[in-house]
């Protein structure tokens, strides 16, 4: 029943899932790199590396709070099969209040039980969370409890090897939909806490780019507790990624280290990002509108929840490099592995379906093509897929966040710095992902309307100097029109405000000039003595 003493944590992060860095097994992970290693000496004599909870011991093998990740794997499928399994045997009903709040134990002795089948691991308990809630949220998101099962548990779960700065194992499922990550504490009872408003959220909002939830667990072995949560995977290992970005806004120490840089797929930040790309990521109009409704809807949230400190991942697939690059060894057998692989069959998981459902792709465009993707292209013309997500979403602006943000704004701009109130976050947040990220791809004027059976173009340099292009049509007698288009230069993006009302982002302070420039139209048109016939 309901436990207040032993809720989970979730700390929202993802991993690279690039085909190109190789997935972790349990023979080959003495390669993991570690961003802050340490050697220490279990109480067995034996050294392993170890980054936060996680360690790789000499033979290669992955332990997470000295639990080899081959048996967390086994215990975790064999958990979840058991919590799905009865829990299809529950009436569906209505979300009630106390559901968020309820935890359900069974414990998996090693010679089986009435209950849980014999396994080869070592006694352990495995915890499930509001398992109603998250039944109405996988229904929400078209997820049928065999699906689910299926999976999940059906096939080995792949670890992938980067763990980030947490130390967190990360798995995912065989088909590409699910990844599985181990989290902390004290975020997962912020999760719990987020629940009710999480739920109402998702009734309103189901295309969101927050992250997905969809099961909240913990395994009880060796008298520690392993908190995991299952989420919607953003980067399909189908698609190999060839650029990783992890942007907040902010530019106080939001560079990329010498040592993340050294990865093979390295996750750079805001500076590197508007060095990188100063002209930034050019979409349809349609695209951009409905990309920033939804980031702009999903901050309200965040927002409202005194969430900060939260990253957006942007990870590029460059499709023409792709096509000229050549085949390797590695890229081969990622094809072999994921040939196999279907397009993500879970309702709003993709970056697409992630925005806004009247912009999901053009008249010309077809979803396989694209594998989720949201099409881009750079200054120079070159196309792009991105694949984006709202990651990190549990920071709150706790009594210590504040502390922190003081501290910094000591030796440095306040406003720069990544923790921040979560009002003046978010519209930094929009301002920055808007202006200097994402931007529309500049109009092309339209030819000019033909008015007679012949027409004479001239083209001619004002007093102003802008170019101006006067079109006669050809027309008998004395009867003429004239009509000057005067093309003014304006740089820049349209404001935000096209996009909705009330929006919080007013100026564009972080916009770099565009190599580009919009061309608005203005014309004027003189009638003499013109008889017009209908």
């Amino acid at each position: 029943m309901a436990s207040a003493s032993s809720q989970p944590s979730l700390a929202v992060g993802f991993p690279s899932l690039d085909p190109g860095v190789p997935s972790c097994t349990v023979s080959s992970a003495s390669g993991i790199k570690s961003p802050v290693a340490s050697e220490v000496l279990y109480a067995s004599g034996m050294p392993i590396k170890k980054t936060g909870h996680r360690g790789v011991d000499s033979s290669g093998e992955t332990t997470y709070k000295k639990t080899p990740s081959s048996a967390l794997k086994g215990a975790i499928q064999l958990g979840i099969t058991h919590t799905v399994g009865s829990l299809s045997t529950k009436p569906e009903r209505d979300v009630l209040m106390q559901d968020f709040y309820v935890v359900e134990s069974i414990f998996f002795p090693s010679e089986g039980s009435k209950l849980t089948p014999a396994h080869h691991y070592n006694d352990f308990r495995f915890k499930t969370y509001a398992p109603v809630a998250f039944r109405y949220f996988r229904e929400l998101f078209g997820i049928p409890p065999d699906d689910y099962l299926c999976s999940l548990c059906s096939e080995p779960l792949i670890e992938l090897c980067s763990s980030g700065a947490s130390g967190s194992l990360f798995y995912v499922s065989s088909d590409d939909d699910f990844i599985i990550k181990t989290v902390q504490h004290k975020e997962a009872e912020f999760l719990q806490k987020l629940l009710p408003g999480y739920y109402l959220n998702l009734n309103q909002n189901p295309r969101t780019l927050l992250p997905k939830f969809y099961g909240l667990y913990c395994v009880q072995a060796g008298g520690k507790n392993i908190r995991i949560v299952v989420m919607n995977n953003l980067l399909p290992r189908s698609v190999k990624m060839h650029t990783k970005y992890d942007l907040k806004g902010s530019t106080y120490k939001r560079r990329a280290s010498q040592k993340e840089q050294e990865k093979p797929l390295p996750t750079f930040k805001d500076l590197d990002f508007l060095q990188d790309i100063p002209d930034g990521l050019f979409l349809d109009a349609d695209m951009y509108n409905a990309l920033c409704k939804t980031l702009q809807r999903d901050c309200l949230v965040l927002q409202s929840f005194k969430i900060m400190d939260y990253s957006l991942l942007l990870s590029i697939h460059n499709i023409d490099y792709a096509q000229r690059e050549p085949l390797s060894s590695d890229t081969l057998q990622v094809s072999v592995d994921t040939q196999r692989l279907t397009p993500q069959k879970v309702l709003y998981s993709t970056a697409m379906e992630s925005i806004q459902g009247e912009a999901r792709l053009g008249d010309t465009m077809e979803t396989d093509d694209h594998m989720g993707g949201i099409p881009a292209q750079t200054s120079k013309g070159e196309r792009l897929l991105l694949y984006i997500g709202i990651i990190d979403i549990l920071q709150s602006y706790t009594c210590l966040k504040k502390l922190e943000h003081s501290w910094k704004a000591l030796v440095h701009d306040g406003d720069t710095v990544s923790v921040h109130n979560p009002g003046f976050y978010a519209e930094r947040f929009q301002r920055f992902m808007c202006n200097a990220v994402f931007k529309k791809i500049p109009l092309k004027p339209s030819p000019s309307k033909k008015f007679g059976t012949g027409s004479s173009f001239s083209r001619r340099t004002g007093s102003s100097g802008n170019s101006c292009i006067t079109y006669q049509p050809l027309v008998s007698g004395e009867h003429k029109a004239q009509v000057t288009t005067k093309a003014e230069v304006e740089p820049g993006n349209p404001p935000l405000e096209e996009i909705s009302e009330g929006s919080p982002i007013t100026e564009s302070s972080f916009s770099p000039v565009v190599g580009e420039t919009l061309r608005m139209l203005t014309t004027s048109t003189t009638l003499e003595n013109l008889n017009v016939e209908f």
